[in-house]
Order: structure tokens, then sequence, then C-alpha cells
């Protein structure tokens, strides 16, 4: 253990079981101890300053401490900070439904709310099973869903995902779906070898639509971009014909935007690059910037109409949280989608995008290390080769040594990945990728 610590730091290892990090790596690294944020910076207790590069697991778009965000929680909170949600309602929760409105696909018109992605998830898909329930086809009750696939970490939601760190310990637990192939767009594939892919994994698709339809109530999707896959982007024709698919046999889809909503592949939803109307769509992350626990599950009138019916017929969908519809994170929603429209912010997320992409190619392309580049929006991953140092853990050593630069990155498998907020300037896209390639580098001893 490192003797020099701060009381902070040995009171949060005294009492504080992190997420996602072996407790005992802390022995050698422990957390930073972050007092605050400034824009695209955290601010340790020694006065450190880093750069957040992955918006602080990818909710934080328009900085720390941002003034206008600030500016209206102050208001909120002298005014109303949280009353129950079922029976009453308030101005925030029903400004921001409408707003929505006018941003969402077609068709999507009614809400529920939630406090995180992962519970989202698992009201998405407990409505999908009532409602076939409730429509006269209580057979339908399996989920299809992609592989390398993540949608959370609670029960329900683990069953539709199929990332092994995240699923395997839990195996007995889990109600399975279905997993199906996805076409990965890839580098080192041409043109023809592509469509090639692409081309099987919809036959694919569509035999296992066509078998078992009448057993699948929903498909669930990360659209276009897999984030704890490793950033793993994929074909928008698939996500159009799975789309197809889906209506076509009387399958819901459910398009899981929680990490790739509200900008940050290019448009405001991702599955606006497949031009497609999901039946249900999942909103958190971005939804308040970080802020405040907030999700919401955006749904049509069709599947809404499933659930009115006069009490005793016991149609009611019985999913709750205490925090649901909290007005402080409606009041940030609202104001996060003010600054989308008075900031013209998807123009700059473009515009800072190519930049990324052209520059990550500018440091990283032909390097003896790199196994492919990959970008959409404001996303960069660099996947390094397997192997390179077989018996180091390369992507946490990366981590740390780059933090020592003052360039905060977090490797998902053989992935570093760039998810920065949408203020980073120009300058700074290029210091982030000159101090993870220096990093690398200096790891690799090259």
């Amino acid at each position: 253990m490192i003797s020099n610590l701060s009381e902070l730091q040995k009171k949060d290892l005294k009492y504080v079981f992190h997420p996602c990090a072996q407790m005992k790596d802390f022995e050698e690294n422990p957390p930073l101890v972050i007092t605050k944020g400034d824009g695209i910076y955290l601010i340790d207790e020694n006065g450190n300053r880093y750069m957040d590069c992955i918006s602080s697991w990818w909710v934080n778009l328009f900085g720390h401490c941002n003034k206008r965000i600030n500016k209206v929680i102050t208001e909120q909170v002298n005014t109303l900070e949280h009353v129950i949600f079922a029976n009453f309602a308030h101005e925030p929760a029903a400004e921001l439904c409408e707003e929505l409105t006018k941003v969402l696909p077609k068709g999507i018109n009614k809400f529920l709310f939630s406090d995180n992605g992962s519970s989202c998830i698992e009201m998405a898909l407990k409505l999908s099973f009532q409602y076939y329930l409730q429509t006269g086809n209580p057979q339908k009750t399996k989920f299809i869903s992609l592989e390398n696939a993540y949608h959370g970490e609670t029960i329900g939601a683990l069953g539709v995902g199929d990332v092994d760190i995240f699923t395997e310990t839990y195996r007995p637990l889990i109600k399975e779906g279905r997993k199906v192939r996805v076409p990965y767009i890839n580098s080192k594939l041409s043109d023809e070898e592509f469509t090639k892919l692409e081309d099987e994994c919809i036959k694919e698709l569509e035999d296992l639509i066509k078998k078992k339809h009448n057993e699948i109530a929903c498909m669930i999707v990360e659209p276009m971009v897999q984030g704890a896959a490793g950033i793993k982007i994929y074909s928008a024709r698939f996500l159009k014909a799975a789309r197809d698919l889906t209506k076509k046999y009387n399958i819901h889809l459910i398009d899981d935007e929680i990490a790739m909503g509200f900008g940050r592949t290019g448009k405001m939803f991702a599955c606006e690059h497949a031009g497609i109307e999901p039946d249900m769509m999942c909103i958190a992350k971005g939804l308040s910037s970080g802020y405040y626990p907030i999700a919401m599950l955006c749904i049509t009138t069709d599947i809404f109409n499933a659930f009115y019916a006069d009490y005793k017929e016991g149609k009611s969908f019985l999913h709750s949280h205490t925090y649901s519809g909290n007005p402080l994170g409606c009041r940030i929603a609202l104001e996060v989608l003010k600054i989308f429209k008075d900031d013209d912010v998807l123009r700059t997320i473009n515009k800072k995008g190519t930049h990324l992409k052209n520059k990550m190619e500018e440091i990283f392309k032909d390097k003896s290390y790199i196994k492919d580049i990959r970008n959409i929006g404001l996303i960069g991953a660099i996947e390094l080769k397997d192997n390179l140092l077989p018996n180091v853990r390369i992507g946490r050593e990366i981590y740390n040594l780059a933090l020592k630069k003052g360039i905060f990155v977090r490797p998902i498998a053989n992935s570093v990945y760039f998810m920065p907020p949408y203020i980073i300037t120009y300058e700074e896209i290029n210091k982030m990728l000159q101090v993870c390639k220096e990093s690398i580098e200096e790891i690799l001893k090259i």
C-alpha cells in the first residue's frame, strides 16, 4: 500500500467499494480525489488538472460546472426540488416531454421516467413483454439483441447483453436472449467484402425472425456504435434492415440511445443514421449532461394504448422509482435541449469530429501497434493489436501513464477511446491524441 495517501484517499479506501474496479489495484494506484470541475478539466485535491476525455462516463456534454446549467439548477431548487411523480405533475416534466417530441423520431410521443440507463432498459423489456401479454400474444416472451451488446447491469439488462465480464458470473440468474451477428465496419475490408458481410448478417437475422417471430417480443440495439464492446461501429444498412424486419413481423424495436443519443455520433440520435423510427427509445446520460440521474423511456401511442384501461382490468404498468420525473433533472434536460438549439451544437460536433478523425489517422495510421482506427461524430477509438505485452494489463498502464500527463482516457479491452465534452477545442483534441500516443509508445518502449 502506498504510504503517502491523503486523508480523503484513506477515508475513501476505508469505506468505498468502487464500481468497475478491482479494489486491490488501488494499493498501487489509489483513486484520485477530485475537488472541482472546470469546463473540460477535472481538478484534484493537489490542484492538478486532468483533461476529461471520456466526459466522465460519456455524460458530460458541455463541460463541468456549466454556467447555463448551474443557473437553472439554482432557480429550480429554490422552486421545487422533488415531488412524488405518481398522481402529481409539474411543469419541467411536461415541458421536457413536449420539447423531446420535436427532436425524437416520428411517432414517439409518450414518456416514462426513470433515474438511470439500466433501469430504463429494464422498463423497456418489461413493457414489451406486458404489451404482448395484454394484446393477445402471451407467447411472445423472447428477446433478440446483438453480439457484443451492452445494455446495463440489472438482471434483465444482462440478459440482452453479451460482454462476458459483465454477464458470466450471473449466468444462472439471467433470462438469456438470442444474440445475432453484426457487420462491423473494418478499414481492412474492401467495399465488396463489407457488402458480403452485411448481406450475411441481414440474412441470418431474417432467418431467425422468420422462424421464431411468433415467440419474439422485441429486438434491442445499440444504434451504430457498441460502446462496451470497444467502440465498435456497425452498418446503418443492417440497422435499417432490422427495423424493416421487426416491423414486418410484429416485433418491437427498442433503440438504446443511452450512450449515443444527444449528438455523440453527429446526429441528435444515432438511429437517424439509418433513417429509422423505433417503437421505443431509451435515453439517459447526455440527457442531463452528467448533472443529474435521469433516464426516459420514449414510446409510441400504440404501446401506450395497450395499458390504457379501467383499473379493474389490471393493465397498469407497475414500474417506478423514487426519483422518477424529478423536477431538477427535468429542468436540466430542458436546458440541454435549449443549448443544442441556441449554439448549433450538432454543427460543432461534426466539425470537431472531422478534425478528430483526421488527426487520429495522422498520428496513428500505419503504427505497428495499431489494429484499427474508428470514428463517428465526436467519438474516436484506436484498437491495439493483441498480445503486444502478454503479461501486462496494457490498457491499465496506458490509463495510468496518460493520467500522469494530465489526460484522462479509459481503455475498453484492447481499445483506447476518446469521447470528450463538446466544448473541447481543436488544440485540446491534438494534445489528447498526442499524449495518448506518447503513453502507448512509452509503455511499449518504442
